[in-house]
């Protein structure tokens, strides 16, 4: 049976990649194929099914081309198969067939619990679904999702997207408890409820509760709480759609689905099953990589092959609720004997873990939560031996020994695809320069995406030269769209991406022109269109916090402030009831105003003379000092004043990057001015200036830049520098990074900044002349236009009512979010009794064999 017609059952994304795959392979076009596709819509990508709610068409997630050998039957789904006189029967009529594939898929599992039907309860699986709950979130606040996992909280993130205070409710104690471990999906629940959205972990919902309306209006959870929702989406998983399988009496596998063996056929010769609904030797995969080599292992049966099922890959990379998560191999580490090596970054909220085999030579598994820059090498290499030591991989800073070189010919970069690295190289070689070229020839990348940045490793590693292209939206790098914003006058993206780009945007580039404009002084960040360019902080100038709530930051530049000003801001603190805590900047923050409360807060810091602090924005954020001359015996220069000045010049300034400095006036060091991007220490002959210098994860020291400077000569070389830097760098560059990655380097800078190698001096100081002053302070510039203000509420359907998720507990005297985990505290314990203390793991880096 190598021709005649085949009838295709389903037009998902494996059933549209089996026709693909039977068309390119059949040459002498033995195959007539008829797709039977229950939807009205064609084939389109599921995988990024989410991205419909940031504005990607229905036609953009299209994934069908039209074939003239391909018979289309759109919204005819098939009704049975009648073995013995060969057809499927649809309800127009019946199709005679020599060979039948099943592509049905699966459908979302609904738990059977009491109000399942009701009015506002949707499931999150076609565009269909998608535009339902679109359309219902219309006018309402609070939405919850039952389910935890990957697709629960894709849904959890087009609730937020719509506007809705979100739930999540998951049976689990942890979220993605299927792909990521205990300490992953702790990490990964402070990433998503820092973005507002509430978890409730460890319950089941046992009932969803009607309103008046009829309409849902809560969930009933298993430890008797209830949470208000009047829009719930079920995503408790998956089950196979295997009922046309059945009624046609063909073998199911024991947990469902179509039981097939390793050439995807069941036990009728005739009829095959790939994707979600197909049990290979009994077990069912819901990754889209296992169902593609499904279809390909059919199209290559059905012409004569010999091709069998080759395990399924299940490794995945997501973005979730903007968080990257990872997990690849054996995650969870069953394999016995097997380490785990881990790592945990609090300050970068990243974690890692790698599972080795019990000699500590072969990479098994792994999970990453935070930053999953590692992934597309350390999944190509499980099974094999390390490409690099466990720390060097697991570590942030530590990509570099993890590249594209240590890759041997065999590993799988594209699991989707089944493509190896002797694959992209074969492409390289035969003419491939860049990534559309590579997967237009090989289709590694062109399913999930997350083998994109390998691809661009082994493009690098073969000398060739890649695109800077800053998103799939602008074929421009940043410091090219800064040029053209700058040079063209351009003010808003609408104009800048039909001139310049294509599409609607992304979360890659909307961002950054956001930034490009702001630091140009093209309005203020809340005007027009450019309110939905802007970060989550951004869009409502104040930082937001794990509980929903958020943090105002006001200005006290040089960490100066009068006694006056200190008592205003404790009295706000009172009034409103906000945690303060002073800062590592020489600030103090107020945590726990609800959105609504943020222009009362700002009005009253504003007439005390404070202003936005940026602590939101990537911008300036302080500039730190010591006392200097003034107080301090061993000070040499008025550090506070010049702090004060600098910080004041300075103040409201975009980049691509946050930017922190700092004043010392002695060569003591007490304000740390070398751990900052730019920091001056005061010396006998005037003042030193360092760049390039940051915390964080990977500290740096700042590199001395020039020396004995007087202040009128520190001035002009600090303007160019920052202009520059606002100009060149890449988007989300420290000036670290920005310095280091620079052709040259600080050599390069001083060059350009001290002697005006490339003539910008002028323009550069005229650049920030204008920046200073056009500046105004945003938080006044809210308070006094009313549309601005508007933005300001919890609700847009009730303005007035305040968000009741939002609550607090007594801690220490302060207010905290309510339902934390309990204080650690260093009380005594009784005589004769072990203190009582939560015990907090240290993971870092030493393997741990499991027993």
């Amino acid at each position: 049976m190598t021709g005649g017609r085949v009838i295709v059952i389903g037009n998902g994304m494996v059933g549209q990649r089996f026709t693909e795959a039977l068309r390119a392979r059949d040459t002498e076009r033995r195959w007539q194929v008829t797709v039977l596709a229950e939807e009205r819509r064609p084939a389109y990508d599921r995988v990024r099914l989410s991205a419909f709610f940031d504005g990607v068409s229905a036609e953009e997630l299209n994934l069908h081309t039209p074939d003239d050998g391909v018979e289309l039957r759109l919204g005819e789904p098939a009704t049975a198969i009648d073995r013995e006189r060969r057809v499927v029967v649809t309800a127009t009529g019946e199709h005679p067939y020599d060979a039948v594939v099943l592509a049905t898929g699966s459908y979302p599992f609904v738990p059977p619990v009491a109000g399942r039907d009701l009015p506002g309860v949707f499931v999150y699986r076609t565009l269909d679904d998608l535009e339902a709950i679109r359309e219902h979130a219309r006018g309402r606040s609070v939405g919850a999702v039952i389910g935890g996992g990957l697709l629960g909280l894709e849904a959890a993130n087009a609730l937020r997207l719509l506007g809705l205070t979100t739930h999540v409710i998951e049976f689990a104690p942890r979220l993605m408890p299927v792909q990521v471990d205990e300490a992953g999906g702790a990490m990964l629940r402070r990433y998503v409820e820092e973005l507002g959205v509430s978890t409730h972990l460890g319950v089941a919902t046992t009932a969803l509760r009607p309103g008046p309306d009829g309409g849902v209006t809560a969930l009933e959870l298993s430890d008797g709480r209830t949470v208000d929702a009047e829009l719930v989406v079920v995503a408790a998983g998956i089950r196979p759609r295997d009922e046309l399988a059945r009624s046609a009496g063909l073998e199911l596998g024991p947990r469902g689905g179509v039981l097939v063996d390793a050439a995807c056929r069941t036990g009728d010769e005739r009829i095959w099953a790939v994707g979600e609904c197909a049990a290979v030797d009994g077990v069912c995969h819901g990754l889209v990589a296992p169902g593609y080599a499904t279809a390909e292992v059919v199209a290559d049966r059905l012409l004569g092959g010999a091709a069998t099922f080759p395990g399924a890959d299940t490794a995945t990379k997501l973005k979730l609720l903007g968080v990257d998560v990872a997990s690849f191999g054996d995650a969870h580490g069953t394999t016995e004997g097997s380490l785990d090596v881990t790592f945990t970054d609090p300050a970068t909220r990243s974690y890692a873990k790698l599972v080795l085999s019990d000699d500590a030579k072969t990479l098994l598994g792994g999970v990453l939560v935070g930053d999953a820059s590692a992934y597309p090498t350390l999944r190509a290499s499980v099974g094999g031996p390390l490409p690099a030591a466990p720390l060097a991989l697991l570590a942030p800073a530590g990509g570099a020994g993890a590249g594209a070189s240590a890759l041997p010919g065999s590993a799988q970069v594209c699991s989707c695809n089944a493509v190896t690295r002797d694959d992209i190289d074969a492409a390289i070689a035969g003419g491939c320069a860049d990534v559309p070229a590579l997967k237009a020839c090989t289709r590694a990348g062109t399913s999930c995406g997350s083998c994109v940045p390998m691809l661009k490793q082994l493009l690098d590693a073969a000398g060739v030269k890649q695109s800077t292209a800053l998103c799939e939206h602008f074929d421009l790098s940043r410091q090219e769209l800064f040029d053209v914003v700058r040079v063209r006058g351009i003010r808003t993206f609408s104009r800048l991406i039909a001139e310049h780009g294509r599409g609607r945007g992304c979360d890659i580039c909307k961002p950054v022109v956001a930034s490009i404009l702001a630091s140009l002084g093209t309005g203020h960040v809340l005007d027009g269109e450019r309110a939905s360019l802007q970060d989550t902080n951004d869009a409502y100038l104040a930082n937001l916090q794990r509980d929903g709530s958020y943090s105002v930051v006001p200005r006290i530049p040089g960490g100066e402030i009068t006694p006056e000003k200190l008592i205003v801001i404790g009295q706000v603190a009172q009034e409103f009831k906000l945690y303060t805590k002073i800062t590592g900047g020489q600030r103090i923050d107020l945590f726990g105003a609800r959105v609504d409360q943020l222009p009362q807060i700002w009005r009253r810091l504003v007439d005390a003379g404070f202003e936005s602090g940026h602590a939101y924005g990537k911008a300036l954020r302080t500039v730190k000092s010591c006392v200097g001359e003034t107080w301090c015996r061993y000070g040499v220069q008025d550090s506070v004043g010049l702090a004060v000045a600098l910080e004041l010049r300075y103040r409201g300034l975009r980049a691509p990057h946050k930017i922190k400095s700092a004043v010392s006036g002695c060569a003591r060091e007490c304000a740390e001015a070398r751990s900052k991007d730019f920091g001056i220490i005061a010396t006998d002959g005037g003042w030193n200036l360092y760049v390039g210098g940051n915390g964080g994860f990977r500290p740096r020291h700042a590199d001395l830049f020039a020396t004995d400077l007087a202040t009128e000569e520190l001035i002009p070389l600090i303007d160019r520098f920052l202009m520059y830097y606002i100009r060149t760098a890449d988007r989300l560059q420290r000036t670290a990074a920005w310095i280091e990655a620079m052709e040259g380097g600080l050599d390069h800078l001083r060059a350009v900044i001290v002697d005006d190698s490339l003539g910008l001096c002028a323009e550069l100081e005229a650049e920030m002349a204008r920046h200073v002053a056009a500046y105004s302070d945003e938080w006044r510039d809210v308070l006094d236009d009313p549309e601005r203000l508007r933005r300001f509420t919890s609700f847009v359907n009730a303005p007035d009512v305040p968000d009741p998720s939002i609550t607090f507990a007594i801690e220490r005297g302060q207010p905290v979010p309510a339902g934390r985990a309990r204080p650690v505290t260093a009380s005594a314990a009784p005589d004769g009794e072990a203190p009582a203390r939560r015990r907090q793991p240290v993971t870092l880096g030493l393997p741990e064999v499991r027993r």
